[in-house]
């Protein structure tokens, strides 16, 4: 498994939860990180990205002040760090490296997959 996604859970609306994403030397290597999601019945879609350098981020509008990616290249993990969860944050989150460079947010750059990791908020 190049790709680790772990740190979902059950939480209430308002509450954090704090994802991680443990990736092998050669997946997380000068690759840009990414965070996405996909919630029943809708389309998987770009949360969040960082570049290798950590200068980079670019994220979705609706997670926008409540997110926050980063990442610790000593240690080949990325994070999520989500706040003022919502109900509509309900999804599977899945990280994902894109080899391409940049902080795009098209999941067709993004090599390299997680397994993903189930954050339900309840109302």
């Amino acid at each position: 498994v190049q790709l680790q996604a772990s740190g979902g859970g059950l939480v209430q609306a308002g509450g954090s939860l704090r994802l991680s994403c443990a990736a092998s030397e050669r997946t997380f290597s000068r690759n840009t990180m990414g965070w996405f999601r996909r919630a029943p019945g809708k389309e998987r879609e770009f949360v969040a990205a960082i570049s290798w350098s950590g200068g980079s981020t670019t994220y979705a509008d609706s997670v926008k002040g409540r997110f926050t990616i980063s990442r610790d290249n000593a240690k080949n993990t990325a994070y999520l760090q989500m706040s003022s969860l919502k109900p509509d944050d309900t999804a599977v989150y899945y990280c994902a490296a894109n080899p391409t460079g940049g902080t795009s947010m098209s999941r067709y750059l993004y090599t390299y997959w997680g397994q993903g990791t189930q954050v339900t908020v309840s109302s």
